[in-house]
């Protein structure tokens, strides 16, 4: 299921650019580090769509996502909502990583061994 017409679909082109303007702070934070292939030459996107989901970053080169969660997380609902949306995302040939978001301010060199050690090379 390879393509691009899994990605980027035109219907949440605007809610990604209001996603994009409206990041949280972990988001920004962990942003500053992956723009610009500033970590290991690897193009990051940052609230990406593949199908109906926006990702919060996304390595086109590595099939890697990662999702960064808040409180927002913390309720049995929205767990059941990520990990289906995660088996989703994995039956459709991506790895998804996730990261609390204090885990980005207080520990960002595990996260950075965390996402390098999905890499391939």
């Amino acid at each position: 299921m390879k393509g691009k017409n899994l990605h980027s679909l035109k219907y949440l082109k605007d809610y990604r650019a209001a996603l994009r303007a409206n990041l949280t702070p972990a988001e920004a934070f962990l942003w500053k580090h992956l723009k610009a292939r500033q970590f290991h030459n690897r193009r990051f996107t940052r609230q990406h769509s593949i199908k109906n989901y926006i990702v919060d970053f996304y390595c086109a080169k590595e099939r890697l996502i990662i999702e960064l969660d808040g409180e927002v997380h913390n309720n049995a609902a929205s767990r059941q909502y990520d990990l289906e949306r995660t088996r989703y995302l994995e039956a459709l040939g991506y790895t998804v990583i996730r990261f609390e978001n204090k885990m980005v301010f207080e520990n960002l060199a595990v996260v950075f061994s965390h996402i390098q050690s999905h890499f391939k090379q």
